[in-house]
């Protein structure tokens, strides 16, 4: 009885772990098979094809709204992580100041806040600023990567924060006895240490910024539209095949960068083991040479 009732629980276990990868990766899998549909009608099979592919390439919109979305979420990743690193080390490391609660305040805020509260925010202040200080006369490239910036420093500064305080300060102490400068300190010591949060908080940064349609909607102007904007109008439209091909090369991109990325940790997780081993094993030559 007790046998059966595990094979039962083991099934049961099974069948949900099977549906939810079904109910989150199904979708995905038809919208790549569908992407080969050589059909103008995405819910229509008209037999395989890769045509697609090649009008998505031809067509002159998408292709600038790709380099557009590419070249505002690199630049707001970087600025995200530098003023995020910034802001990390003051909730982190500057301890009690005058204005601390504020400031933790005002870093979480967009975390929180909805997405079109934030965007219409950022419109009447670009607004106002236009017309007291004649900037932006337009609204653009740049008043999209501001809001994007605003965005995703929140959650740079979040990831780095926690990983600053999980840091064991006891190296930097340790340098700095043996007469390094602080600046060499930081570079030398700390930096390394936290590159994987800034690393991590990069690339969050840059698929948030991929990814915003809400706020990019409100800061935008006619002549800048990401790709989500193009997507969206033409979505409402109805569903073009061109999307499915684009949105296959960006899963295609994404999985062997996670691939690649497991591959480089395997290797230095094997390194690490390595190298631990090689430790142990002159510490046991070292303690039988020093017996009698």
């Amino acid at each position: 009885m007790k046998r059966m009732h595990i094979k039962k629980l083991s099934w049961l276990r099974l069948s949900v772990l099977a549906g939810s990868f079904a109910f989150l990766y199904l979708p995905i899998v038809i919208l790549v098979i569908y992407s080969f549909n050589d059909s103008r009608l995405v819910t229509v099979w008209g037999g395989w094809s890769v045509r697609w592919y090649g009008e998505l390439f031809h067509d002159s919109m998408i292709m600038q709204s790709v380099g557009l979305s590419l070249f505002i979420a690199v630049c707001a990743a970087s600025a995200a992580v530098m003023l995020g690193t910034a802001s990390a080390f003051a909730l982190a490391r500057f301890g009690r100041f005058s204005g601390l609660n504020g400031f933790a305040f005002m870093n979480s805020a967009p975390l929180v806040m909805p997405e079109v509260i934030t965007g219409l925010s950022l419109l009447l202040l670009f607004v106002a600023m236009g017309e007291v200080f004649g900037w932006p006369q337009n609204r653009g490239t740049s008043t999209i990567w501001i809001a994007h910036v605003t965005l995703c420093t929140a959650y740079v500064t979040v990831v780095v924060c926690a990983r600053l305080r999980e840091f064991d300060k006891t190296l930097e102490e340790a340098a700095m006895d043996l007469g390094a400068r602080p600046l060499k300190v930081f570079f030398v010591i700390t930096l390394p240490l936290i590159t994987p949060a800034i690393a991590a908080g990069w690339l969050l940064a840059f698929t948030l910024s991929l990814d915003d349609l809400v706020i990019a909607s409100f800061v935008s102007g006619p002549n800048a539209s990401t790709l989500p904007m193009v997507v969206f109008g033409s979505v409402r439209q109805g569903v073009n095949p061109k999307f499915n091909a684009l949105a296959t090369i960006f899963i295609a991109i994404v999985s062997l960068a996670a691939f690649f990325a497991g591959l480089l940790v395997a290797s230095r997780d094997r390194r690490d083991a390595q190298v631990r081993a090689a430790m142990k094993k002159r510490e046991a030559e070292a303690r039988q040479a020093a017996q009698p």
